[in-house]
């Protein structure tokens, strides 16, 4: 595995393996790798001739009061495990490579990334679209592996990638959960066991909802009050937000239609911990 830690040295090595035909996969993420990951490397793997794994803590996509400078970033352990992992290239910049002095442009969404996650956090999916598109430009990737756990940015990803007409291929990678149904996150490790076990009622709230569904209960809205009842009810846990959404158009759903997909997401703190999750569900 070959570490690389500057823009222009990434960039030309992908275009020489472009120039040698090679089908380049990417894997973006801000570090602290965990067994998500590792799937979705697993998975470029599966589908690409070269394996390329960024790790950029991207600092436009923090808030002010949110945990950039806390963020775990265990680099010596991320190496390793991306060599046993048998990645071929790992991309590690530093900020100011990414963004030096003077840097002025960025990228907007449009109402897509002001919903939901965007309404809570704002800016943060304009920084995820500038950082992943200039990452996009550095990696030369024909296909990029994005997991599921972060729905809305990979429904905001797909998005950018089909209006900037970008030729690359967005592939998604189930959830990986713990024993308890948690969904793995590198936020994980700020738990301690208590908040951990608490942290399971997102899961048994999706599962929760899939079974209200499935007994044939039309009104996603009922349920998604029963689901934030049910968070309210573990203690040391608290809603953010608990909604439907149609899976196709990514825009609020109340009714369900029998044969449409919903997809189900939530944010809850576990102690002060945030935690996002999501469960898609047919109707």
């Amino acid at each position: 595995m070959q570490i690389i830690t500057e823009p222009e040295q990434m960039q030309a090595i992908a275009e020489k393996l472009r120039l040698n035909r090679q089908f380049i996969g990417v894997v973006m993420t801000m570090g602290a790798l965990h067994e998500g990951h590792l799937s979705l490397i697993k998975l470029a793997q599966q589908t690409a001739g070269t394996t390329i794994l960024t790790i950029f803590v991207n600092p436009s996509q923090f808030g002010i009061n949110e945990d950039l400078h806390q963020y775990p970033r265990p680099f010596e352990q991320d190496v390793a495990l991306a060599r046993a992992a048998e990645v071929d290239y790992l991309f590690a910049p530093e900020a100011k490579s990414i963004y030096p002095e003077n840097h002025q442009t960025t990228l907007e969404c449009g109402p897509l990334g002001k919903r939901f996650e965007g309404e809570r956090r704002p800016g943060h999916f304009n920084g995820v679209a500038t950082i992943v598109t200039k990452l996009f430009h550095i990696t030369k990737p024909h296909i990029a592996i994005f997991g599921e756990k972060d729905a809305q940015q990979l429904a905001v990803i797909r998005q950018l990638v089909k209006d900037l007409n970008l030729d690359i291929k967005i592939i998604s990678a189930p959830i990986i959960r713990e024993e308890n149904g948690l969904a793995v996150s590198s936020r994980n490790i700020y738990l301690s066991s208590q908040e951990r076990s608490a942290a399971a009622i997102l899961y048994k709230g999706i599962c929760h909802a899939a079974q209200r569904v499935g007994q044939q209960e039309k009104n996603l809205l009922a349920i998604a009050a029963e689901v934030e009842q049910m968070i309210l009810s573990t203690p040391g846990c608290s809603p953010d937000y608990v909604i439907f959404i149609n899976e196709e158009t990514f825009e609020l759903a109340d009714t369900a239609e029998e044969g449409k997909e919903y997809r189900l997401l939530l944010a809850a703190y576990s102690g002060k911990v945030r935690l996002i999750d999501n469960g898609k569900i047919p109707a």
